[in-house]
Order: C-alpha cells, then sequence, then structure tokens
C-alpha cells in the first residue's frame, strides 16, 4: 500500500487513471545527478525531438485518418515537442480492434515498475475509443509503446464531486489521441518502422 502512494498510485488501466492522489518519492541522488547532467544537453535534446516531430509530419501526412498534432504556424510558439502527439478518425479500423477493452490488465502504463492497484472492470466511462486501445497493444506487440494521452482531471475518480467548467473538448480528444516514442535514443530508423506498424495496423 505504501508503494503504491509512492509510486503515482495509479490503477490498473492503460492510461493513467487515480482513486488516490500518488506521489513520486523515487528520485535518489544518483537520479538528481543524472538529471543536472542532462541540463547540459537539453538544447540538443529539443533540437532532436523538433527532428522527431518533423519526420513524423512527413511520413503520417498520406495516411487515411492518422493526424500528427502541429503546432500553430504563428512565429510566438515555439513547442519542444517533448510529446509528439496524433489523433486516429473513430471510424478507423484497427487490427484486434474487436477484443479492445476485453481484460484487464496487469501492468502499469507505460512499463514502469511502479505498484498499481488491481482493478475490478476493464472500462470506464472515460476511455480511449477501442481502435486507439487497439492500436495500442498492436504496437506493444512490434515492441513500439504508443502510450494513450492524458485522462482529463474531471474524470478522475479522486476528483469526483470536483466542480469542473469545460466544453467536453478534452474528453473528445482523450477518446481520440496517442502520443508516439520521440525519446533522445529515438531515430531516424525508429520513426519509420514506428510508422509503418501504424500502416500495417490499419485494416484497409
Amino acid at each position: 500500500e505504501v508503494m503504491w502512494y509512492a509510486t503515482q498510485a495509479r490503477d490498473a488501466y492503460p492510461y493513467y487513471q487515480h482513486t488516490a492522489i500518488g506521489y513520486n518519492y523515487r528520485m535518489s541522488n544518483v537520479c538528481a545527478g543524472i538529471g543536472r547532467g542532462q541540463m547540459t544537453v537539453l538544447n540538443d535534446h529539443i533540437a532532436h525531438h523538433k527532428h522527431v516531430q518533423k519526420l513524423y509530419e512527413e511520413l503520417l501526412k498520406d495516411i487515411p485518418g492518422v493526424h500528427i498534432h502541429k503546432q500553430p504556424e504563428d512565429k510566438r510558439y515555439d513547442a519542444n515537442f517533448w510529446l509528439c502527439a496524433a489523433t486516429l478518425d473513430k471510424d478507423v479500423k484497427i487490427q484486434g480492434q474487436e477484443n479492445a477493452y476485453k481484460e484487464v490488465i496487469k501492468t502499469a502504463v507505460g512499463g514502469a515498475a511502479g505498484v498499481i492497484h488491481a482493478v475490478d472492470s476493464a472500462t470506464t466511462d472515460c476511455q480511449p475509443n477501442e481502435n486507439v486501445e487497439a492500436l495500442r497493444v498492436f504496437m506493444l506487440s512490434k515492441k513500439v509503446e504508443c502510450r494513450p494521452v492524458w485522462k482529463p482531471m474531471h474524470k478522475q475518480p479522486v476528483y469526483e464531486g470536483a466542480p469542473v467548467y469545460t466544453n467536453g473538448v478534452e474528453e473528445e480528444l482523450f477518446k481520440v489521441g496517442f502520443c508516439l516514442p520521440a525519446g533522445p535514443y529515438v531515430t531516424d530508423d525508429d520513426v519509420r518502422y514506428i510508422v509503418e506498424c501504424i500502416k500495417e495496423a490499419i485494416v484497409r
């Protein structure tokens, strides 16, 4: 129980869901030292993320129903593309879609080693569409981690009953959104492989 609270208090869903407020108390002095060292290559990392984003934009542009999120053309914007996020039209069929949300997952989202809270149902009242979940599972079978985007805060059980002011746009994005690998170790060949896997996942 203590470890569950200390590792973000996640429930066993493929996206982040919380029935309690968790924490992240795992930053040792070694991890802190690594973090300080990474600050010296921050600009290189940002340049890499921008490069990966541009490559995704180029390779995904002709795939119907898949839309990479881009920053506005306005010069005031300068995204670091820490995440490369995309959306999947709800009418796009994905291999294995008929099996989406049939089983409760056993591991934490993101492949983290944190403790997760077991759940009784594989579904909730606010979750990614079945084709997005099927894409996540298909990509995982190809050794690629495509995570869901973040579940809206007002749909988290821990905030049930809290005041919320919304037009519903964040729930709609959560249904169709997913995140693509973009870290410093993602190569151009990796991006090409990831896009080819997405093409393979789509049922024509």
